[in-house]
């Protein structure tokens, strides 16, 4: 069952991705300031909400862990990481690329970016951390509580560019004020759709990965008792 939905959310997310990019970058025209590198926005946006949906999932299940002590939300939790780990990355990296053009710099550390690249160093972090931890009870435990502690900066992320006396260039949040066409609203929604199926479907490989883990490391310890 599990490896049907895998095969149907990866094709059907493959598929509308297609179709999505086709209408982005052939049918819509380009932005009229920024030209082309203006859609960049369809990715970048999206990617970013991506990665907060299912940190989001990392957090929930990890509070889970810490009360029922069960370890399928432990690996629900890192697999879910791992995922988003990828879409901030395509989210910091569609930024720099964005910011090359327009502003003529990769990179400026303002509290957007600088935030932004925080949470992606924080999960790291998580991730690096369990490969360190042998026994399975304290891995997961003090990764939960790394999961939640991390998640505190996306608040941080997310008003960055609305708190007063804050200087930043990076642009205001044109999602909320109007700024972007009526024509845009669909692509973006069903790029943020398409990302999820498709995250959907990766975190259903790494848990399928985690859980056959988790049973080689019971065997190992059964081995070890006798």
């Amino acid at each position: 069952m599990r490896d049907k939905a895998i095969y149907i959310l990866g094709i059907l997310g493959t598929l509308l991705m297609i179709w999505n990019l086709h209408t982005i970058f052939v049918v819509l025209p380009g932005e009229a300031a920024q030209g082309q590198i203006g859609k960049m926005l369809f990715i970048h946006v999206p990617a970013a909400i991506t990665a907060y949906s299912y940190y989001a999932v990392a957090v929930v299940c990890s509070i889970a862990f810490l009360v029922t002590k069960n370890f399928k939300y432990d690996s629900v939790a890192v697999s879910s990481i791992e995922v988003a780990q990828v879409f901030t990355l395509v989210n910091l990296v569609t930024g720099s690329l964005w910011g090359h053009v327009i502003w003529g710099i990769w990179w400026t550390w303002d509290l957007r970016l600088t935030s932004q690249f925080m949470c992606f160093m924080l999960y790291l972090g998580y991730l690096l951390m369990r490969p360190a931890i042998a026994e399975a009870t304290q891995r997961a435990t003090m990764s939960a509580i790394l999961a939640i502690f991390a998640a505190a900066d996306i608040p941080l992320v997310v008003m960055a560019i609305r708190l007063h006396n804050v200087r930043t260039q990076h642009p205001a949040p044109v999602l909320e004020t109007g700024g972007v066409d009526a024509t845009w609203w669909p692509p973006l929604a069903t790029g943020y759709f398409v990302l999820m199926l498709i995250a959907a479907a990766l975190v259903l490989v790494r848990l399928r990965q985690e859980t056959v883990r988790r049973e080689i490391d019971s065997l190992r310890r059964e081995l070890h008792a006798m």
